[in-house]
């Protein structure tokens, strides 16, 4: 208890920054949030308090040091109990956070040209190998994957891959987290199988993802899925009008409401189940708004230095820096 008091004594400014730079509540959104992180030299599990200054871990044994977060989602998705409390109640400035699920079950399913607008910026950019003469909105969903390595967590840099892409670029999205499983599972039921949502930043190599004609390469290099700060429970975060924005360098560069998306949570989920079986903890992206680097004219990409900032309400903030 000693060493906890020492803590909470230490933690001044620092506890401050951390309560504005990484949890948000807007919007009355009262939905439980876990978070992963680093403490005592393991990994751990939590609940963030409701102010989000302090994080209650749980009691998870291995599976929760092996998965962190999804530890959780797995054991409520089987009809368990929240697990119990393995502690006390620690700082969050004094613990190392972790991307909520530190490394996916399997690929990240992602959608592409999923706003209206951006599917135009990015018709219009030359990029587009998926685009059918006159055709800027897609007629269906696009899905592509992000191997589950290239996952990092909030404050971990973006590793540019020198000599190797000249054209990194952001992509600023809401990611749904599944609670309950299931195959073909229907528009009208597809809810019930979110347990809830997190942030992902989509870091795209727009040269490879041209030359290559597909966009599972361009997007899954070592470091390209920041994800975070947390695991934000469904409740009246739904997705259905949340706002998405993107800041590079303080610059507002995307900023919109997922009443933009082309095809919704629901049809999302029911397109990628028809013929896969989704499991507890499995990710999908649902896409970025207008606003990337490929987008303006000329192009902004991200260069050494700069620094990275999703916000979505109800769940918080990633930032990254570029490196």
């Amino acid at each position: 208890m000693r060493a906890v008091s020492g803590a909470v004594s230490g933690i001044g400014i620092a506890l401050q920054k951390v309560e504005r730079f990484v949890c948000s509540y807007a919007h009355g959104v009262q939905g439980m949030k876990l978070v992963t992180f680093r403490w005592g030299g393991a990994r751990h599990a939590g609940v963030l308090s409701g102010d989000g200054t302090e994080v209650t871990p749980l009691a998870l044994g291995a599976r929760g040091a092996d998965v962190g977060a999804l530890a959780v989602v797995e054991l409520l998705a089987a009809g368990e109990p929240l697990p119990k409390p393995s502690g006390v109640r620690l700082p969050l400035a004094a613990v190392t956070l972790e991307a909520p699920i530190p490394r996916p079950r399997r690929n990240l399913f992602c959608v592409g040209k999923n706003y209206h607008e951006h599917a135009k910026e990015f018709a219009a950019s030359g990029f587009d190998s998926s685009q059918s003469p006159g055709q800027d909105i897609p007629e269906h969903p696009i899905i592509f994957s992000k191997v589950p390595e290239c996952v990092i967590a909030h404050g971990e840099a973006i590793r540019l891959p020198r000599g190797v892409s000249v054209a990194i670029d952001y992509e600023s999205e809401l990611a749904v987290i599944i609670g309950r499983g299931g195959r073909g599972i229907r528009q009208a039921r597809a809810m019930e199988h979110v347990w809830g949502y997190t942030i992902v930043n989509d870091v795209t190599a727009r040269d490879w993802q041209g030359r290559h004609k597909q966009w599972l390469m361009a997007k899954s290099f070592d470091t390209f899925c920041p994800m975070g700060p947390c695991l934000a429970e469904a409740g009246d975060l739904n997705g259905v009008a949340t706002r998405v924005r993107g800041y590079v360098n303080g610059e507002l560069r995307q900023d919109a409401s997922t009443r933009d998306l082309i095809f919704d949570i629901p049809t999302l989920i029911e397109t990628i189940s028809a013929g896969i079986t989704l499991y507890p903890g499995d990710i999908i992206c649902t896409g970025t708004p207008a606003g990337v680097g490929i987008g303006f004219d000329p192009p902004k990409y991200v260069v050494a230095g700069d620094r990275v900032r999703v916000e979505i309400d109800g769940i918080g903030v990633l930032e990254n820096p570029v490196a």
